[in-house]
């Protein structure tokens, strides 16, 4: 498969995963009914909600898995193609081609996503998270938790995600199940860490949407890039060194 196809495969991936995962916390997620009242000033509530965006993220995984796996392996996520290169299952010489392919899908979804939103008249880039952004402390994390607490669980669900990844795509994994083991762990990655950080465990998913929105989501990004790289990093040589069934040659 030629190098420009790789990358095109994970463009559109990581673009689906942003549009999607990012799209339903956007315009899904607390979404009511105009005229349909349950008390005086309360609106029927049609919206997906917390479980809702926790599925979409694992369902754009799963259904992106399955379409461009088999072309570019199916990464989405820089994080992943740097946990892949520390576990020795992937080139250092494609990484920054990868990496610079999910980055521009990133902003590419976020971009379109920003210009269906702001057609709803009164849409407007503010509130804690807008435009699905990640953040920290006591304004920009959903539940307010620190940027110790922010950072801890970053790290440790970009360990995990890894661990599960290089898992079910192991020669001795059972052949064709790797998506739905991988889309199922992003989906309760979110269900854990919505409240705290309104999840990433990827650098583009997170640089996306704060394109965009610019001032602190920006200036808050850096432990979005840092937190899940580190911990795929971790988890990469990790698996390689206590759980490989062999040590391949890069």
């Amino acid at each position: 498969m030629s190098q420009f196809k790789r990358c095109l495969a994970e463009f559109i991936g990581t673009f689906w995963l942003v549009f999607g995962g990012c799209g339903s916390a956007v315009l899904a997620a607390a979404f009511t009914a105009e005229n349909a009242n349950i008390a005086e000033n309360i609106r029927y509530p049609l919206g997906i909600g917390l479980v809702g965006v926790s599925l979409a993220f694992g369902l754009c995984v799963l259904t992106m898995a399955y379409a461009m796996g088999p072309i570019s392996g199916g990464h989405f996520n820089p994080a992943v193609s740097i946990g892949l290169w520390a576990a020795k299952r992937f080139p250092a010489s494609e990484l920054l081609l990868y990496i610079g392919s999910q980055v521009f899908g990133a902003i590419a979804a976020a971009g379109i996503l920003y210009l269906i939103a702001s057609g709803k008249p009164g849409f407007i880039l503010s509130g804690s998270n807008p435009l699905a952004t990640n953040g920290f402390g006591p304004d920009h994390s959903p539940g307010g938790y620190s940027l110790f607490a922010c950072f801890i669980t970053e790290l440790v669900l970009s360990f995990i995600f890894l661990i599960i990844i290089l898992g079910a795509t192991d020669s001795r994994a059972s052949q064709g199940f790797a998506p739905i083991a991988i889309g199922l762990v992003l989906t309760l990655i979110h269900l854990i860490s919505i409240p705290v950080t309104n999840t990433s465990v990827n650098p583009a998913r997170s640089l996306g949407p704060a394109v965009f929105v610019g001032g602190w989501a920006i200036d808050q990004l850096w432990l979005f890039w840092t937190a899940p790289i580190l911990g795929a990093f971790l988890a990469g040589i990790f698996y390689y060194q206590l759980l490989s069934a062999s040590k391949p040659q890069r």
